[in-house]
């Protein structure tokens, strides 16, 4: 009979029986924000020590490649550097067998270079390039201006990158 007196608003639905959303005290929302305040920076903090450890291993990976970036090629000399004791511990040589030995020690010594790119500049007969070549002295010649005419000492590039410039003669024209 109680049913027959409800009106239609009062009637019970569902939702009625779902918890309400109790409003929090003052307290309960500072207390609840202090604890993502404090979530949030042990995330920030997290963040930031792993920046460090990269920032670290990075530093570790460039020194260790800077301190052993040529040992492929040291390791590659040591042959040639074998090759000149063997040579200087025979009791008995002549000259012609040091001059074999060094042949030799020189062709292992250009395989190395030719391994690792290094080639010779030697630029007899060529145009003058300052780039490639340091003029020592200027001759007159009858070769046209600004040839080389004579080389003092070889150059050599690394990967197309001069290590050292070849030094040179240059022809001027006669006076």
């Amino acid at each position: 009979m109680q049913e027959e007196n409800q009106s239609p608003e009062q009637e019970t639905t569902a939702d009625e029986h779902q918890p309400i959303a109790v409003e929090k005290t003052p307290e309960e929302k500072i207390a609840e924000l202090e604890a993502q305040l404090a979530e949030q920076q042990a995330m920030v903090l997290y963040a930031k020590a792993e920046g460090e450890n990269i920032r670290r291993r990075a530093t570790e990976d460039i020194d260790k490649a800077r301190k052993f970036a040529l040992e492929k090629f040291a390791g590659e000399l040591l042959a040639v550097k074998d090759s000149m004791d063997a040579a200087l511990d025979v009791e008995n040589a002549t000259v012609e067998s040091y001059k074999n030995g060094v042949e030799l020690t020189a062709k292992q010594l250009l395989s190395v270079f030719e391994k690792f790119n290094i080639a010779e500049i030697s630029p007899a007969g060529e145009k003058f390039d300052p780039n490639k070549h340091q003029a020592i002295s200027a001759l007159e010649s009858d070769a046209e201006p600004n040839t080389v005419i004579s080389v003092l000492q070889k150059g050599y590039t690394l990967n197309d990158r001069v290590l050292r410039p070849a030094l040179v003669t240059v022809a001027k024209a006669k006076a």
